[in-house]
């Protein structure tokens, strides 16, 4: 087992870019599984009807919105916890990490009370099928009521990953996906004698693997040696600490929930034109996590990387941290753009698509993916930014991109040509805008406090 020093001298000595690949790899592959899961749960719920997939699809925002809470708090939890470790403050780490688990069950509570009583009000607003907001509102409440399991489990995953740990949060992450994958069909489709339960076997799938990815992972961090220890023993709640925490998190909430409130304007415009529409805008984010799930994962391994160097003062490490994690994610997302520009019709072909679905899809995924280069250099800089505790740029570079151009565009668009194809154009418009805001952004935070930064020769 590593001792606290040699993983903080990883941190802080190793050369850069063999360090991004030995803590980003894991939480790349796992992401890829996610992914993964991801697309099987949507074939196999695209297997009953496509009712039941327009129905899940519906379902998406508010499943973004659990997880926008729950990473979101965690990564002001990671953020705190790694800067902290980079300062020596080795009790104020630990504390960071206790309270990021009361933080994730108030949030649970929060979304249980959501999910047994207010949901189907949600489904109302954009379908008047009485089978799809069934369905929906099923799913949905199943994911709400149980999602104690995801709350604790990425608290607890990213509280390892901001010590340099990137094996262990990689299991977690393999442990619910695997199960989800497996329990799925058998839940769906009633195998082995059990009752076939449709979109309600998906979301039991769902929340199943999540729960024993949470047993898994606090055991771990119970009983394994850390760099950081979770301990409710003489705890002492701190407002300060809280504080700390949302100062990043908040604006990671906020920046990650825009994309719930994207989806369902977005819904809305789209289902002024069909239910394939939104059905469509729907598989499209199933198929763009295989893209952007592993450039997540990166940023998974280079945040604390970042926030550890930012907090030892060390500019040279961080810059090329920066600048190699910007040239990865842009590989990254060059080769997913080239499968969706070629390969459009043999994706939208998962989902059993029915001819109205591929006239719709393969424009829509040729348009959109012409977005992925910008998107990579902006989620990038967007981490550089929780890194170092600025979240609240990353909060407005993701206001312009996912509310304040892409809405607009898109309603724009949908209302002056009167054609979905246009609509889709309003992604490249958007990044290209919030990846501007970036970089002017980045210049700041360069010219006013990174150039400032003394290097570990300089001390």
């Amino acid at each position: 087992m590593e001792t606290q020093e040699t993983r903080q001298n990883k941190m802080g000595t190793a050369p850069i870019l063999p360090l991004i690949f030995s803590m980003s790899l894991p939480a790349m592959f796992s992401m890829l599984v996610q992914a993964l899961y991801n697309i099987v749960d949507s074939y196999f719920v695209a297997q009953v009807s496509e009712k039941a997939l327009a129905a899940v699809s519906l379902a998406f925002p508010l499943q973004n919105l659990l997880i926008a809470f729950a990473v979101g708090t965690a990564v002001g939890v990671t953020s705190l916890i790694s800067r902290r470790l980079g300062q020596g403050l080795q009790e104020e780490a630990n504390a960071a990490a206790t309270h990021g688990i009361l933080l994730a069950v108030a949030t649970w509570v929060l979304f249980a009370l959501y999910g047994a009583f207010f949901s189907t009000p949600f489904f109302h607003l954009f379908e008047t099928d009485p089978e799809i907001i069934q369905m929906g509102d099923t799913y949905i409440s199943i994911c709400c009521i149980f999602s104690f399991g995801v709350f604790v489990e990425i608290c607890l995953e990213r509280t390892l990953q901001a010590t340099g740990n990137m094996i262990w949060p990689m299991i977690f992450q393999l442990i619910g996906a695997v199960t989800n994958i497996i329990m799925d069909p058998i839940l769906i489709f009633g195998w082995f004698g059990l009752p076939a339960m449709g979109v309600a076997g998906a979301a039991i799938a769902t929340v199943m693997g999540q729960i024993l990815a949470m047993v898994v992972a606090a055991l771990v961090v119970t009983f394994g040696k850390h760099d950081v220890h979770v301990s409710f023993r003489r705890f002492r709640l701190s407002w300060r600490t809280i504080k700390d925490i949302y100062v990043v998190g908040i604006p990671s909430i906020v920046m990650q929930s825009i994309g719930t409130v994207m989806t369902m304007a977005l819904n809305g415009i789209l289902s002024g034109f069909s239910t394939a529409a939104y059905t469509v805008f729907g598989i499209y984010f199933k198929l763009q996590s295989f893209v952007f799930m592993p450039v997540f994962g990166l940023n998974q391994g280079l945040l604390p990387i970042l926030g550890y160097n930012y907090g030892a003062r060390n500019r040279k490490r961080m810059m090329t941290a920066f600048r190699d994690g910007c040239a990865i994610a842009l590989v990254i997302m060059a080769a997913g753009m080239a499968v969706f520009l070629a390969a459009p019709q043999w994706l939208l072909s998962i989902f059993n698509a029915s001819a109205e679905l591929l006239e719709i899809g393969i424009p829509a995924l040729r348009i959109i993916c012409t977005c992925f280069l910008f998107a990579a250099l902006g989620i990038v800089c967007s981490t550089l930014f929780q890194a170092v505790g600025k979240g609240v740029y990353s909060l407005i570079v993701s206001l312009m991109r996912q509310l304040a151009v892409l809405v607009p565009a898109a309603w724009i668009l949908a209302k002056v040509t009167q054609q979905v194809v246009f609509v889709w154009w309003a992604f490249p418009i958007a990044e290209c805008v919030s990846l501007v805001v970036s970089l002017l952004f980045f210049l700041r935070l360069y010219n006013k406090e990174i150039k400032h930064l003394e290097t570990i020769q300089e001390r």
